[in-house]
């Protein structure tokens, strides 16, 4: 069964070929980010825009590559929230063209959900175990993004219970306004984890950890290191420091503010796993790429942790597509006159 996903919540315009819900035959994905880091972030208008320009090579390109033909597919997977209201009509209005035209279900996601069932792909036949029989439900899910971070016990295919959420920003939110108080580039994430390398550790900064709640707050760590980097002249740019102090300065701020997030998402997360009796632990999302919170969840947690390859922690079509599978199967499909939902929960 051969599914094409299509995504297009913020500012990637992604189509991906996968069959049987595991197996990736092609995922394509049109960045933005050169375009919208002149801003230092995502410009909705901007990215519905470059949605509509490429949205109809990204899914001819993942048809060619998959070596799939429109008459092959099963079904279209698109997401319909949350996100962006103009990019998300995007590629909603594309999929229900497609799949009217074609006469093939229309299976509308959430993406929250697909990020989740990224941990179900395999690429290149990596022989990856299907994690519904090993080691099996259920699970505890952190879904770390530029917009959420949440955390959700999986019980089954299409039972969630959210267990927590971010009170302020989302971790990858924070990593943007981070990145630019230290005078880094966008995405944040990505720059943070590169200035990060071969810093000392000499500095701290602090952890909200919200007891008796299995919510997330950075808010006060950004602010910290919004003083921090104010008080050493780095912050308001251009800063007193120059050259190989500001580097090292900015080096081990980096470091911490990582260091401060990485921690509370790992320590939250095992934490709600043993509670609820969870089997294994699946994290997706854009910042779940982020090397040291992958390298610590594993080193830390006493259950298997399911993290999909970096470039299917971000957002792609091969996820909507795996999602899409697991509700078709199941005997679900989408009305044509379904609207976006940029709110849209996973409960």
């Amino acid at each position: 069964m051969k599914i094409l996903g299509i995504e297009t919540s913020c500012d990637e315009t992604a189509a991906a070929v996968v069959e049987d819900g595991r197996k990736v035959m092609s995922n394509i994905i049109a960045s933005q980010v050169d375009i919208h880091a002149r801003y230092g972030g995502v410009v909705p208008e901007v990215a519905s825009r470059q949605h509509v320009i490429h949205v109809t090579p990204t899914v001819a390109e993942a048809l060619e590559v998959g070596g799939v033909t429109m008459k092959e597919l099963d079904a279209v997977a698109v997401t319909y929230g949350p996100g962006l209201a103009g990019s998300l009509l995007v590629g909603l209005n594309f999929a229900k063209a497609l799949a009217f035209s074609l006469g093939i279900p229309l299976l509308c996601m959430n993406h929250l959900e697909g990020h989740i069932y990224s941990a179900w792909l395999q690429r290149d036949g990596d022989g990856a175990p299907d994690p519904e029989r090993e080691p099996g439900f259920p699970f505890l899910c952190l879904i770390a993004s530029g917009g959420h971070t949440d955390l959700v016990e999986m019980e089954a295919h299409g039972r969630y219970r959210l267990l927590g959420r971010t009170r302020d920003d989302a971790a990858g939110e924070a990593f943007d306004k981070a990145a630019r108080i230290l005078g880094l580039g966008f995405p944040g994430g990505p720059e943070i984890q590169r200035v990060s390398g071969g810093a000392l550790g000499k500095e701290a900064l602090p952890r909200a950890w919200l007891k008796d709640s299995h919510d997330f707050s950075f808010s006060g760590v950004k602010t910290a290191l919004l003083h921090k980097a104010q008080d050493r002249g780095i912050y308001p740019p251009p800063g007193e420091l120059e050259g190989a102090d500001m580097e090292r300065e900015v080096r081990e701020m980096a470091s911490a503010f990582q260091e401060s997030v990485v921690d509370v998402m790992v320590s939250k997360t095992l934490e709600a796993a043993e509670k609820r009796g969870a089997r294994g632990i699946i994290l997706g999302g854009g910042v779940t790429a982020n090397a040291l919170l992958r390298e610590r969840m594993v080193q830390q947690s006493g259950l298997p942790v399911l993290i999909p390859p970096p470039i299917l922690c971000t957002d792609n079509g091969a996820m909507m597509a795996a999602c899409g599978y697991q509700h078709l199967i199941r005997g679900h499909s989408s009305s044509f006159d379904l609207d976006v939902d940029p709110s849209l929960s996973l409960e």
